[in-house]
């Protein structure tokens, strides 16, 4: 099962609309924590210390224009600012690990 992780109601109806997640098939988070993603595909914007902890993380790229950065943004305008969704796998390493 997904977890999706938004607070935004009109990019959850994009996913679905999309065929990314399927209702009633996955699991939505508006704040995750480390237990909710640990090694599940994950699919919102997190914290790189999260993203790595889970298996997967899928973003759906927003070019939202500048007056409309911080504004709850409808379906429509999901539809028009969204680019492809991209799937990253993320690593932790330290700098000893890198010297």
């Amino acid at each position: 099962m997904k977890v999706v992780v938004t607070r935004h109601p009109a990019l959850l109806d994009f996913l679905i609309e999309e065929g990314i997640v399927q209702e009633g098939n996955f699991l939505l988070i508006a704040q995750a924590k480390a237990e909710d993603v640990e090694g599940k595909d994950v699919i919102g914007n997190l914290p790189l210390h999260l993203a790595a902890m889970a298996h997967t993380i899928t973003e759906v790229p927003l070019k939202i224009p500048f007056e409309l950065r911080g504004k709850e943004l409808t379906l429509d305008q999901i539809r028009k600012y969204a680019g492809d969704p991209v799937t990253y796998n993320v690593e932790r390493s330290t700098m000893e690990e890198e010297k």
